[in-house]
This record gives C-alpha cells, sequence and structure tokens, in this order.
C-alpha cells in the first residue's frame, strides 16, 4: 500500500519489536546483568523464530512455561505493540514511504498445557485480538482512515515429548496452527491488507524445540526455538516461513513465600516474503513475492516473574536492538507481555 493507493497499494506492516531482559542479585545488579546478557548471546548462537505478519507476537514461551513434571497448566496471556515507525532496510524510513500509518493491536490468548507422564504431553493455544488500523485509503483513495475490529485468532495445538532426559530439560514439540482467525475484515474502500489481517488464512505445521540447564546457585539458562512452515494457504495469500529463536538466563530467590526470577533473554527471528497475488505488493508487481514483507531482527527483554505456587505472574518488555526489512513495513518500538498461570 502506497500512496498511489488507485492502481494497487504496496501495504506493509510488520516488524515488531521485542525482548527480554536481564537478572539481578541483592548486592551486584550491574555484574549480574552483564553475566546474563552473555550467557543469552551464547546459548542463542544456533537457533531463531518469528510470527505470522510483522503484526503477530512472538510464539516462544516463558521459561515458566517449559514442562518440568506431570501436571497441567492453564495461563492467559496479555500482549500488547503499537507500529507506528516506518522501517525500510535496516534504518528508519521516511513516512511518506508508506501508506500505512498505525497498526495497534492487542493480543490475548487463553491456553492450556498438560502433560500426562514425565514424556508425553499437549498444549493448545486460543487467541482472541484486537486491532487499529490507520492507513490512506477510503473514497478517493488518499484519505486517512482507521479500522477497529477484534476476532478469534489463529488457534494453535501441538504435543510435547520430553523424554530424553529424567529432569525433562530437554523437548520436542510438533503440531499445526489452525485457519481460525478471520482473513476477510474489510471496509467499503478495500483498504485493508491480507498481511493485516489477524488470521493468515493458512494450515501451518509448527516444529519446535527447548533446552533447561541448571547452572547452580540459583541461575537456570534456558533456550528455545519455535519453526512455522504454512502448507496449505488461500485466496492468493501464503504468508512467509517463519522461525523464531529465545535463549536467556534467570535467578531465582525467594521473598517469603513468593520466589521471584529476573530473566535476561534474546530473541532472534526470521521471516521469509509473502507470497501471492494478495501478498504486500502482489505476486503480479514482484514474482518473488509480496515486495513489503519478510525481515529479521534481534530483540533483549527484560523480565521478571513471581511464582507463589500454584501461581505464577511473568511480566516482561521486548525491545529491538537490530532489524532488518524488506520494503517498508510499520514496526513497534517495544512489546509488552504479562502471562498469568495456574499449575495443577
Amino acid at each position: 500500500m502506497t500512496d498511489t493507493k488507485n492502481k494497487f497499494r504496496i501495504f506493509n506492516n510488520e516488524l515488531r519489536a521485542l525482548i527480554r531482559r536481564f537478572s539481578k542479585r541483592n548486592t551486584s545488579l550491574t555484574s549480574t546483568l552483564c553475566a546474563a546478557l552473555l550467557l543469552a548471546m551464547v546459548l542463542t548462537s544456533s537457533l531463531a523464530r518469528a510470527c505470522a505478519c510483522g503484526c503477530g507476537v512472538f510464539e516462544v514461551g516463558t521459561s515458566d512455561m517449559l514442562p518440568k513434571g506431570p501436571g497441567g497448566m492453564v495461563y492467559e496471556e496479555f500482549d500488547y505493540q503499537s507500529q507506528s515507525i516506518n522501517w525500510s532496510g535496516s534504518s528508519r524510513a521516511p513516512k511518506a514511504d508508506n501508506g500505512d500509518n498505525l497498526i495497534r493491536t492487542y493480543f490475548v490468548t487463553t491456553g492450556f498445557q498438560y502433560m500426562f507422564n514425565r514424556s508425553w504431553g499437549v498444549q493448545v493455544e486460543i487467541p482472541y485480538d484486537y486491532r487499529r488500523f490507520t492507513t490512506t485509503g477510503g473514497p478517493t483513495g488518499s484519505d486517512t482512515v482507521s479500522n477497529n475490529w477484534g476476532t478469534l485468532g489463529d488457534i494453535r495445538i501441538e504435543g510435547i515429548y520430553t523424554g530424553f532426559q529424567p529432569d525433562m530439560s530437554v523437548g520436542v514439540t510438533g503440531g499445526l496452527k489452525l485457519p481460525t482467525g478471520s482473513y476477510s475484515h474489510q471496509d467499503a474502500y478495500g483498504d485493508i491488507d491480507r498481511d493485516s489481517e489477524l488470521g493468515t488464512g493458512s494450515t501451518d505445521i509448527l516444529l519446535g524445540g527447548f533446552y533447561r540447564h541448571n547452572f547452580g546457585n540459583g541461575f537456570t539458562g534456558f533456550a528455545q526455538t519455535q519453526l512455522d512452515i504454512p502448507v496449505l494457504v488461500q485466496e492468493g495469500y501464503r504468508p512467509g516461513f517463519e522461525i523464531d529463536t529465545s535463549a536467556g538466563l534467570y535467578y531465582g530467590f525467594r521473598l517469603g513465600r513468593v520466589r521471584v526470577s529476573p530473566v535476561a533473554q534474546i530473541i532472534f527471528s526470521e521471516r521469509t516474503k509473502d507470497d501471492g497475488v494478495n501478498a504486500s505488493g502482489g505476486a503480479n508487481a514482484n514474482p518473488a513475492g509480496g515486495v513489503n514483507s519478510g525481515y529479521q531482527r534481534v530483540l533483549l527483554s527484560p523480565g521478571i516473574e513471581f511464582d507463589m505456587h500454584p501461581w505464577s505472574l511473568y511480566i516482561d518488555v521486548e525491545l529491538p536492538v537490530y532489524e532488518h526489512t524488506t520494503g517498508n513495513q510499520l514496526i513497534a518500538p517495544e512489546l509488552v507481555k504479562l502471562i498469568m498461570s495456574y499449575h495443577f
């Protein structure tokens, strides 16, 4: 979507920004943060992950969501981001180069995880998302218009296997992302791109894995990765292949009944370009696929977790340190995440 919207619109929307931060000790906050960040960078060297269109959220979980024993967990996750900065390549680009002005999204995900034993489990995530999308369009093609809508998102169902080690420190996941989210919401002037919808319309294969290691003295490292491969698509739009990786370190200590765990995390994310006639720019304009889609990014995230079994609360803010986009895309300066969970 560009300013010459009479012909077709070179859209965009992608790339957010995120990622997680560091831990702290009662006495030596600065040295602990530096050690956590360094370890996270070492752990992340061979992994990766991402989300559907730059308007999604990361599907890697938090350290608390990695299975530790038989039993179940239900959780509610709240994510927020406001994409308002036009970005092209590895730098900020003029607003005039992008017809889209704002993508503000609230993500609410209800999740369920259950480990039947120390080897096998299942996880289901049901999202509901609300979006405000401001772009150039309307009756003249050059008006500023805003659309607000909310809908069920794409449901994810995955199996979990953790039988490699007695302590369940190594696991793999696999499953499907279902096309349950709406991908056809539209105003009277056709102003909403396929990559700005809350659902992708695709059925995707999900593959992932995780590793956790106890370093002793309260320090635990973790790494996880998630691969998202669209296999069945609809109506001229194939979202890009995605891979996200997160790695980090947390330090746990007790304050009375509450276990407090500051978290340092780094995330690397890559998404290939969308494809099809309804991709951003369209295959007719660019046979290689959408001209305003695809990205790589690295994010750091400071976070903290409070655990008073069976309840836990996790909060982080995810901040970009490197971003590279194909074409013009809207990015967010940060993403805020909050997860409340109950273990049984």
